[in-house]
């Protein structure tokens, strides 16, 4: 029911805000729901570079840590499979305390979707990358952002779209170019089982991962892999495991390991992309499907204090050298 009424509420302000946009620009809020459209890709035409897809009117939520008239530096929020939770909305309250402009990216609602976690083919793994890149578009244009420092995070689902954002090839095929790139990639948990060609190609930005050892819903193995072979391209990437950690180690809600027996996870699989637009499993060498064997069902979720007590330092010191929060501006006398 919870879904339904939330669906009903967004439709009612994406109708809303549609009408009076620069209203809402004018007044200076602190919160804006704000429509944007986006692409609804399949997977192998985001890969071939195709911009030739299903059109959708997604929204973000636009949060203002203070009144003003100063540009703030932003942070770009992509969810998770489960859709906005109650992490997302954590953090998003974390940045805003630290003088952090939030987006948060609804990349389900408008595309009629509750959850993938289920049955993640209602969405192309890679949709929310092209959703990140016209977020950053949008608040770019913004009175109050400051282009220039806009990073990007993402949680499961949300931080392989924030890993993947930072290769160069997607940049060139499906970001903005008159639009500065995200000055930091922020993934968390993120699943790193698909190798892309040219994946070690990425931006020149800090790229900081954070899992957990225990994870067996988007294991750290792979993810291991494949920031070795960044970091003997020369990217500025780290990442940071937290031993005998879960899946959504920093979902307050799931105070005590959490079994999700139906979830679909990809844990077993290997992806390949022999060439632009063709993803195989490597096992089998034909074309990816949730209908593999490699595909299984039944995770551990579970919260992890001083994991994400650890993450947040980090994230912190990553802010405070990388967007350059600056204090509110003292009052006129």
């Amino acid at each position: 029911m919870f879904a339904i009424v939330r669906g009903v509420r967004f439709l009612w302000l994406v109708l809303v805000l549609l009408c009076i946009p620069r209203i809402l620009y004018a007044q200076g809020t602190r919160m804006e729901v704000i429509p944007f459209e986006s692409m609804t890709l399949t997977d192998e035409a985001f890969l071939a570079g195709s911009e030739d897809g299903k059109h959708v009117t997604i929204a973000g939520e636009l949060r203002l840590p203070r009144a003003g008239t100063d540009r703030l530096p932003a942070v770009v929020l992509l969810h998770p499979s489960g859709g906005i939770g109650g992490q997302v909305t954590d953090w998003e309250q974390w940045f805003l305390s630290l003088g952090v402009a939030t987006f948060v990216v609804d990349s389900f609602t408008g595309r009629g979707i509750t959850t993938t976690i289920n049955d993640q083919s209602q969405l192309g793994r890679l949709a929310q990358i092209e959703d990140a890149y016209r977020a950053l578009s949008l608040i770019s244009r913004h009175p109050r952002v400051d282009p220039s420092r806009v990073m990007l995070m993402g949680f499961s689902r949300g931080g392989q779209g924030s890993l993947y954002a930072s290769m160069i090839r997607f940049q060139k095929a499906h970001a903005d170019a008159a639009t500065p790139g995200f000055a930091a990639y922020v993934p968390l948990y993120p699943d790193c089982s698909a190798h892309y060609l040219d994946d070690d190609n990425v931006a020149k930005a800090p790229i900081r991962i954070f899992h957990g050892s225990a994870d067996n819903y988007d294991p750290i193995a792979p993810c291991k892999a494949y920031v070795e072979r960044l970091k003997a391209k020369g990217a500025d990437v780290e990442l940071t495991e937290f031993a005998g950690v879960n899946h959504i180690f920093d979902g307050r809600a799931f105070a005590h390991p959490t079994p999700l027996p139906k979830a679909q996870t990809v844990r077993n699989c290997a992806w390949e992309e022999r060439s632009a637009g063709q993803l195989l499993n490597v096992k089998s060498n034909l074309p990816f499907s949730y209908t593999d064997p490699c595909v299984e069902r039944g995770v551990i979720i579970g919260y992890d204090e001083n994991a994400t007590e650890q993450t947040k330092k980090a994230i912190a010191n990553l802010v405070t050298t990388t967007l350059k929060p600056t204090p509110a501006p003292a009052p006129a006398p």
